[in-house]
């Protein structure tokens, strides 16, 4: 089983008729797309976390139903639904987030289960492991779990939320020494380490406990440093409509991968060999260029990754 942590909320996505510009509202939130996009390539999935009692949260949790993602690890808030607007730019999208005082961002140690399903893997990312109170919920329980199961991270940098770049990079550090499987952007760690190699940060990175970092460079592809060796594959060639989940989709890729070839556990991961890597980074680039090939946050099924 894999399970999923931190936030869920709601993309509000522009379009624009007759010179009006409108928003549409699309359930998201980066583990959220992970859940979601996990549940629909057919791995047993759950989402951990806090979700709303307004309509925006029920429609959260139709979303995941719909995507056969289990619900039995969500609490409920009376608080609102966290709200994203997202706007198209030439640089890519740009969001503006509303999560004061919001029900994803409210998960507190009591709402954490006292034990996990045994075998289960966890993943943790994005601005879930940055605003509090739920960030320190959220890294009690990856501290709690850390090679008792597969831990895997995308930071998913999110640089608005960000008030301080160094204590940021600092909190990065721990998380990289509970995780077993990373995932970042290039835009990520521009951000974070501006003209610096990317080769280099990961290896460095891998250095502080992860067995594999995973640098996704979006139209290039990505690639994979596992010890001294690095390797790379390229992003299949595709109409691209919204980039928007592109990046939840490769990682659920990468986790469903993982789930179907029975790599559970950190020694099983250190064990792949080149090959086997290359399947896997092959495997999620696929599934995340389907999803720039749509509107919206919206990954593929199975059926629909061949």
């Amino acid at each position: 089983m894999l399970m999923v942590a931190g936030e869920a909320l709601i993309d509000m996505t522009p379009i624009v008729h007759d010179g009006r510009t409108a928003y549409i509202p699309h359930p998201g939130g980066s583990p959220y797309n992970v859940a979601l996009g996990a549940g629909r390539l057919g791995t047993p999935t759950t989402f951990l976390g806090r979700i709303s009692r307004d309509a925006f949260g029920q429609l959260l949790r139709r979303h995941l139903a719909a995507s056969k993602v289990g619900l039995d690890y969500v609490k409920e808030g009376d608080q609102l639904t966290t709200l994203a607007l997202v706007a198209p730019s030439e640089s890519g999208e740009f969001f503006s987030f509303y999560c004061d005082n919001t029900a994803d961002r409210l998960l507190l140690p009591e709402d954490l289960p006292s034990t996990l399903p045994v075998g289960a893997t966890l993943h943790f990312g994005s601005f879930s492991l940055v605003l509090e109170p739920g960030a320190s919920t959220l890294e009690s329980l990856m501290r709690r779990e850390a090679r008792r199961r597969l831990i895997s991270l995308d930071p998913n940098v999110r640089p608005f939320l960000i008030p301080n770049r160094e204590a940021y990079l600092e909190r990065l550090m721990g998380w990289l020494e509970q995780a077993d499987l990373v995932k970042v952007s290039q835009a990520d760690l521009e951000w974070l380490y501006p003209g610096e190699s990317l080769e280099a940060i990961a290896q460095e990175w891998k250095k502080h406990g992860p067995v594999m970092i995973i640098v996704t460079q979006g139209g290039r592809g990505a690639l994979a440093v596992t010890g001294q060796e690095i390797l790379r594959v390229q992003a299949p060639r595709v109409t691209v409509v919204d980039t928007v989940g592109a990046g939840d989709a490769f990682m659920s890729g990468m986790l469903s991968w993982l789930w179907r070839s029975k790599v559970w556990s950190r020694a099983v991961l250190e064990s792949l060999g080149s090959e086997q890597i290359a399947a896997l980074l092959t495997f999620a680039a696929r599934v995340a260029a389907i999803t720039c090939t749509r509107a919206g946050a919206s990954p593929p099924w199975l059926e629909e990754v061949g």
